[in-house]
C-alpha cells in the first residue's frame, strides 16, 4: 500500500503586495511540519509541489525540517484556482453596519466561490470550476500512476486542491463534492496534512487537514488558516 500526503502551504504573505510568499510564520510552519513528518518516520519517495511560490517555499522548508534529500518535481495541476479573479468578478457586497473586515471579506469571498462553482457563469473565468476540479484530479491520477509500490509522496500545495481531493474521493456525484468542498475549503489550516491511501481496493481519504504538529510545543501560535 502506497501512501500520498497533501500538505496545504504555510501561511502566506495576506494583505501584502504579493500573497504568493510564506509569511515568517509560514516558513516557521513548513519547518515544524518536516521536522514533525522526520520524527514519526516517515520518509518521502517523491516530493511533487505545485508551481506557485509559496508551494515551492513550502517544499524547501519541509525538506530542511524532515533532513530529506529528495528533490522536488513541479506540478502545475497542484496549483491553487485563481481567488483574486473569482473575487474580483463579483462586486463586493456592500458593507453591513457593525460588520468587521475580516468578516466583511468572508462574506464576499464565500458569494465569491459560490457563484464561480454554481457553473452558471464559466465565461467570466480564466479557469472554470470544472476545468479546476479535472486538473486537480488528474494531478492525483498522474501521482498516483508513478507512486512506486509502497511508496510515500509528500504534495505541497494549496487549500483548494486539497478540498477537492477530499471531496471527490468521499462524494459520489459531482452536487455532493461540490457541497462538500464548499465546506472543507475554508477550513484547510495552514501546513495541514490530508493523507490518502492507494492500494488493491484503491485510492482512499483516510484523514483530512492534520495539524497536531503545530502545537508541539504547547504554543497554538501556528495555527492560522490563511
Amino acid at each position: 500500500m502506497s501512501r500520498i500526503l497533501l500538505v496545504r502551504h504555510g501561511q502566506a504573505s495576506f494583505g501584502a503586495d504579493d500573497y504568493d510568499n510564506l509569511s515568517p510564520t509560514g516558513h516557521e510552519q513548513s519547518r515544524v511540519l518536516g521536522a514533525a513528518l522526520a520524527a514519526r518516520g516517515v520518509a518521502a519517495d517523491v516530493v511533487v509541489a505545485g508551481e506557485m511560490k509559496r508551494h515551492a517555499q513550502t517544499a524547501a522548508d519541509v525538506l530542511e525540517g524532515a533532513g530529506w534529500g529528495t528533490g522536488v518535481d513541479v506540478d502545475a495541476g497542484w496549483n491553487e484556482f485563481d481567488h483574486v479573479q473569482v473575487l474580483a468578478v463579483h462586486d463586493q457586497p456592500t458593507t453591513v453596519e457593525g460588520e468587521s473586515e475580516k468578516a466583511a471579506f468572508q462574506r464576499w469571498f464565500t458569494e465569491a466561490t459560490l457563484r464561480w462553482t454554481s457553473g452558471a457563469h464559466d465565461d467570466a473565468y480564466d479557469e472554470s470550476f470544472s476545468a479546476f476540479t479535472s486538473r486537480v484530479e488528474a494531478a492525483l491520477d498522474r501521482l498516483v500512476a508513478a507512486l512506486p509500490r509502497s511508496g510515500t509522496a509528500v504534495v505541497l500545495t494549496s487549500g483548494g486542491p486539497v478540498a477537492w481531493a477530499a471531496a471527490s474521493l468521499l462524494a459520489d456525484d459531482d452536487r455532493a463534492r461540490t457541497d462538500l468542498w464548499l465546506r472543507l475549503n475554508p477550513v484547510s489550516v495552514n501546513t495541514g496534512v490530508s493523507t490518502v491511501v492507494c492500494g488493491a481496493s484503491g485510492t482512499t481519504l483516510v484523514s483530512f487537514n492534520a495539524h497536531d504538529h503545530l502545537f508541539a510545543d504547547g504554543s497554538p501560535d501556528l495555527l492560522t488558516y490563511r
